[in-house]
């Protein structure tokens, strides 16, 4: 069979791309079967790498694409729930790095669906995840870019059936990060649901958050930190398991543990007071940098 000229660059690219991923966590691309989290929410990731599945009658909102290498667990796991990847609409993205949107354009093109973002995070998307602007620019891996990203604004809500996804800019971690928040509803009770972006203070050699020249840098980050700490939050997804503790969490609950450990209230603001720590320590040891430039200790 004769392949097309755009799919023979797309298989290219992915192969490169698998191979320069090879060095990441193991549980990056280790499977994990795929489980409802709450009502219409369910995890179709890696056992390392989040990837959230939303469901309604009229489709299925996907958030996170993980790594290309992936993608054909993400598009199993859809499966093994029931559903038709033919039925995801819409593909969102929490931060346009490698590890969480290095899949979104395979799975785009093979679900037909059409991928959103916030500002920022639509222009990383669409360059590849190769932003000037992103803290670890030079560092993170590119991956196939994603075409025509559509912009969710602000507090900008993506609807799919009776599915209501609010944005929430949290800029930071990267100029485009987005907190996705939503609600689900079983045997009717429902929860608010926070797919908080991530709040890690790291970037590349020469960066820094505290850079008198770029104010808003500092100040981004704090006000996306305060607005995770204030949402409205019972269940709370990050976009590494492990931030939130989520499959630990499924595991005890699971078990039979009560009250339901993948409820708690206090989660988003615990998540953001971590993120203030580490925020804290990155500018710590920018300042020391400094004074070390400058002949200090």
């Amino acid at each position: 069979m004769k392949l097309s000229l755009r799919t023979a660059l797309f298989a290219a690219f992915t192969l490169t791309a698998v191979s320069a991923y090879a060095g990441q966590p193991p549980e990056w691309s280790q499977s994990q079967k795929p489980f409802r989290i709450y009502g219409n929410t369910y995890y179709v990731g890696t056992r390392g790498l989040t990837s959230i599945l939303i469901t309604s009658p009229q489709g299925l909102v996907l958030i996170d694409g993980t790594l290309p290498q992936n993608v054909k667990q993400i598009e199993a796991n859809i499966q093994a729930l029931g559903f038709r990847l033919t039925d995801v609409k819409v593909i969102l993205n929490t931060h346009a790095h490698f590890d969480h949107a290095g899949g979104i354009a395979e799975l785009a093109r093979d679900s037909g669906a059409r991928v959103e973002a916030s500002s920022a995070g639509a222009k990383a998307l669409m360059l590849g995840g190769k932003d000037p602007a992103d803290p670890q620019y030079g560092e993170a891996s590119p991956y196939a870019p994603v075409p025509n990203v559509a912009t969710v604004p602000d507090l900008g809500v993506v609807q799919v059936g009776d599915v209501a996804i609010t944005a929430h800019y949290t800029p930071g971690h990267t100029p485009g990060a987005t907190t996705w928040t939503w609600r689900s509803c079983e045997a009717g009770r429902c929860m608010n649901m926070v797919f908080a972006d991530s709040l890690g203070a790291y970037a590349a050699d020469g960066y820094r958050f505290s850079d008198p020249a770029h104010p808003e840098r500092l100040e981004d980050y704090r006000r996306s930190i305060e607005t995770i700490a204030s949402l409205p939050c019972d269940i709370l997804l990050s976009p590494h398991p492990d931030q939130s503790d989520l499959l630990e969490r499924v595991a005890k609950r699971d078990a039979g543990t009560k009250p339901d450990p993948v409820i708690d209230g206090h989660a988003c603001r615990a998540y953001a007071e971590e993120g203030s720590e580490k925020l804290e320590a990155r500018l710590a040891k920018e300042k020391a940098s400094a004074a070390g430039g400058k002949g200090g200790r």
